[in-house]
This record gives structure tokens, sequence and C-alpha cells, in this order.
């Protein structure tokens, strides 16, 4: 597994919750809440709200794929530092429709100039099961800087 540039998993949360959320407006307007970044991992959580919907009631798809995308830099930021996207490919699976979407990211391969990363998007609700809504892998480019 490897291995974390932040010196905790709290010290990880609170920074992306300063740096990845409060300094992007997409990302603080959507409220997104990150719940694990560390040691290759992420792990983010959405509240839906009827304007992230489309006209079928469901997540719009570039909801879930913001969702996949930060996903995967998170998860390749927790093991890099500051990062970019370079790409992403993103297979949706089913309808997002629930209360909430849950994202997870792992680092398949972190090198110098590139991280293969992967993310899982669900659609959750209270008393049903999570259902799976989208697979991502996604090319994550280092900035080079590290705060």
């Amino acid at each position: 597994m490897p291995s974390s540039r932040f010196d905790s998993p709290e010290a990880s949360i609170a920074y992306m919750k300063r740096v990845a959320v409060a300094r992007s407006g997409f990302s603080s307007w959507l409220d997104i809440e990150p719940v694990k970044v560390w040691e290759g991992e992420s792990e983010l959580v959405l509240q839906m709200r009827p304007e992230m919907t489309q006209h079928h009631g469901y997540a719009h798809g570039a909801i879930v794929g913001l969702m996949a995308d930060n996903a995967c830099a998170w998860a390749g930021a927790s093991v890099v530092g500051d990062v970019v996207t370079g790409g992403y490919t993103i297979d949706f699976l089913r309808p997002a429709k629930g209360e909430r979407l849950r994202a997870k990211g792992t680092v398949i391969k972190a090198g110098k100039r590139q991280v293969v990363v992967r993310a899982d998007v669900w659609a959750e609700s209270e008393g049903a099961a999570p259902v799976h809504v989208a697979a991502a892998q996604a090319t994550i480019v280092p900035t080079g800087v590290v705060p």
C-alpha cells in the first residue's frame, strides 16, 4: 500500500476541507465531505439536492463524474501532493438515484509523473442497500507543489 504524504488521517481530512473543498467553488457549492484521504485511498460523500439532478430525477452525470474525478484526485494527492486530473474514463452502470452519493478511490500505481487511480461511485438512501452507479479510472498528474 502506498504511504501517505500527510502526518495522520485527521491532518489529511483537515487539509482536504481547507484546500480541496473550500478553495474549489464547485466542490464548496456541492458541499462535498471528505471521509478518508489516506495512504492512496479516498472516500467522499455528497448529500443530493434537487438542483443536482437531471430531468428524470437522477443525479446528473456531471455530478457523478465529479465524484469519481475527486475520488481519484484525492487518493492520488494523499500519496504525491498537489495534483490535477490528466484524464479519466467513466462507465455509468445504473441511474444514480438516492439521498447521497459516495465515491471511493484507490491508487493503482503512483509514479513521479502520473498516478493511476480507480474509483467507484454508489447512490445511497436510508434503509436501502447502496447501488453501484459508476466505475472510473483516471490519470492524475502531480503539480510538484507540496504544501
